[in-house]
């Protein structure tokens, strides 16, 4: 089993806070999988008056369910109060103008400003370990790409069993063990004393603390994504520009040294597949219901959780929502 490093969460804060303005320009794999989650809500149709998007960022995600459930009181959550602020101009849409004379006069006055506007969703900016919402509140919980950057998966599934109302919906998707694994192998080759790539957790022991937290029917599964580009340091830029740093608290605190860096590089290149340097990304995807564990069947493996195709994941959402 795996175990990511204690995370600096105030470090985390700080690189994802700076990163806000370019975050959506690089975030380009965070755009997909959030396409994929709104794909996978086809598959259910559970009831959802009240939704919390954890870690939701610039709202990539928040604004597919403003769409998916227009009457739902949404909650767009994250730890940076300056990407909720990037997440404002796309979940704050604004009514039809008034025209003229009453303009001037709605210009005037702030109460008469707030009704030319609709709130799509509550920005709230709490971190995911202490949510700010009564116990069983919730319908529906959806998170991604949010989880890698917690370090103890125990207590944030514990905190999201409690905000959840019975039978409430979680999804969700978080990196794998094989995420940036050509990075952290060009690193190993040119630095061995740090660990300079995060670690993240595999499927399996995310399925355990689903099941540990309370959470009943766990269904996982993944999605590789190759992303290629011409240079390795291209990979480097990316991952800054969307705030995604080493937040682990025993990294190197140190500047790395010019020569450590270019060995990286170097290695990284020979990495090479077809003319182009890859970076691959582990997806996992995950859901669960708010519930003690009742599912069983022969595909159930000692870690308590069950991997099915897509085909089968469809067919199991069916079946636990005429339930509801």
């Amino acid at each position: 089993m795996s175990h990511p490093a204690h995370v600096n969460r105030q470090h985390l804060k700080q690189h994802f806070s700076h990163a806000a303005p370019t975050y959506d320009e690089a975030a380009i794999l965070q755009k997909t999988v959030a396409e994929r989650i709104d794909e996978r809500l086809d598959l259910t149709t559970v009831e959802a008056n009240k939704i919390a998007d954890i870690g939701a960022g610039t709202g990539l995600l928040t604004e597919k369910l403003m769409v998916r459930y227009p009457n739902a009181h949404l909650f767009a959550v994250d730890l940076s109060e300056q990407m909720l602020k990037q997440a404002s101009k796309r979940l704050i849409k604004e009514k039809s103008k008034p025209l003229g004379a009453i303009s001037r006069i709605f210009k005037q006055n702030k109460t008469l400003q707030n009704l030319t506007h609709k709130v799509g969703a509550q920005l709230i900016n709490a971190d995911a370990f202490a949510l700010p919402f009564a116990d069983n509140s919730l319908d529906m919980l959806t998170s991604n790409l949010m989880l890698q950057w917690c370090d103890d998966l125990d207590a944030v599934f514990n905190e999201f069993r409690r905000v959840l109302r019975p039978e409430g919906l979680l999804m969700f998707t978080t990196f794998g063990p094989d995420t940036l694994k050509e990075l952290r192998q060009a690193w190993q080759i040119a630095d061995e004393s740090y660990e300079h790539v995060n670690i993240f957790i595999d499927m399996h022991d995310i399925g355990d603390a689903l099941i540990r937290a309370g959470f009943g029917q766990p269904v996982m599964d993944v999605e590789n994504f190759t992303l290629t580009y011409d240079k390795p340091i291209r990979v480097l830029k990316d991952l800054k520009a969307i705030g995604a740093t080493n937040a682990s608290q025993s990294r190197q605190h140190s500047l790395t040294g010019k020569d450590k860096f270019a060995r990286m590089l170097n290695a990284y290149d020979g990495l090479r597949k077809e003319g182009k340097v890859p970076a691959t990304y582990e997806v996992v995807h995950g859901h669960a219901w708010a519930a003690q564990e009742v599912f069983k069947g022969p595909d159930r493996d000692r870690s308590n959780h069950v991997e099915i195709s897509l085909d089968e994941f469809s067919q199991q959402l069916k079946n636990s929502n005429s339930f509801k």
